[in-house]
């Protein structure tokens, strides 16, 4: 393991368990329980809480701050409870995936039954809408001056309406034979990489930086959250389901246009007959296998790698508004560990 990725990992690993302890604070369980209990349970199945430790590491490095050496409970002069927003950006991205895997009828996620399948789809649809709500509660317990909060709350808010555009052009994406990459970035771009994108800039609005730093910082959450997504793309293909936690392939067999397979279909793939199937469950890894090296073949998986690799340059690039730290070293680290990662 390389010294970068060591110490993002580490950088991950030791903000984590103070992001669950906020969870269980700030979301506990309580009447009515099943509905409470199935909005925690993607959240206490695991996660590597990506998006809030950016958040907390962007608080740092705009403020210059050695990592962890405030209280996120209390950070900066005017003591703001940044780890709120950190919970705030992590709720979100639960209430994302609820409703996802409804949408998808996947079976896995994160290892364990999705919340439909655990629980029912209505008390699912439920879980997802508590979650959307709870989260602009929390995004209101930072204590940050109210124009700044109004700001962060209004960035949030514009966050969760793009992921719905987002998901809606996936949605519409799966009818389309003629879909464009440009078309796949921006689709991307709304549904994942704005949530990245609000997880660096809200520190910056809340603790009062420069708009110029402001504005760097979401484009790196953006240009990392969309190298981000085509990793993620990349590792449905590639990862065994047992390491995915869910089932290997679903994307192409669900008929999801990627970057992978958009590329594919303009040098002549018929990418919608790479897999027999109608559903996930009924693919073999063997069937995929033969689906991967037909669009290795091609050139489709180094182009996404390489155009992932490209995103991920600029991204890191803009941090140069940021006083050099420990803090924007390992902002920077997150970059390259987004699209190096395995699973």
């Amino acid at each position: 393991m390389s010294a970068g990725r060591a110490r993002v990992e580490a950088a991950i690993e030791d903000r984590r368990g103070e992001v669950n302890d906020a969870i269980a604070e700030m979301l506990p369980v309580k009447r009515p329980e099943r509905l409470y209990e199935a909005s925690r349970y993607l959240l206490d199945a695991g996660g590597k809480r990506l998006r809030p430790t950016m958040l907390l590491l962007a608080a740092e490095a705009v403020t210059d701050t050695e990592p962890r050496a405030d209280d996120y409970r209390a950070f900066g002069p005017n003591e703001l409870d940044v780890m709120a927003a950190a919970v705030s950006v992590e709720v979100i991205q639960s209430f994302t995936l609820i409703h996802d895997d409804i949408m998808d009828d996947d079976d896995l996620r994160r290892g364990v039954p999705s919340v439909h399948r655990e629980y029912d789809t209505e008390t699912a649809i439920l879980a997802g809408d508590t979650l959307y709500s709870k989260a602009f509660e929390c995004m209101l317990e930072t204590g940050a001056p109210a124009d700044r909060s109004v700001r962060a709350l209004d960035t949030l808010a514009t966050t969760c309406t793009k992921i719905c555009e987002g998901q809606a052009l996936d949605v519409d994406f799966e009818g389309r034979d003629d879909v464009t990459t440009d078309e796949y970035l921006e689709m991307i771009e709304h549904k994942t990489a704005v949530l990245y994108a609000a997880a660096a800039a809200i520190p910056a609005i809340l603790l009062g930086a420069d708009e110029a730093v402001v504005d760097a910082l979401c484009g790196y959450g953006l240009d990392v959250g969309r190298a981000f997504q085509i990793q993620d793309d990349l590792l449905d293909l590639t990862v065994p389901s047992e390491t995915l936690g869910k089932t290997r392939g679903s994307d192409l067999v669900e008929g999801k246009r990627t970057i992978v397979t958009l590329h594919a279909a303009e040098r002549g793939v018929d990418v919608d007959a790479l897999v027999d199937a109608e559903r996930p469950d009924d693919v073999t890894e063997a069937d995929i296998e033969a689906a991967v090296e037909r669009l290795d073949a091609v050139g489709s998986i180094e182009y996404a790698r390489g155009t992932a690799r490209d995103l991920v340059a600029r991204g890191k690039e803009r941090l140069d508004v940021l006083p050099e730290s420990e803090a924007r070293t390992t902002l920077a680290g997150i970059a390259d560990y987004l699209v190096d990662r395995t699973y």
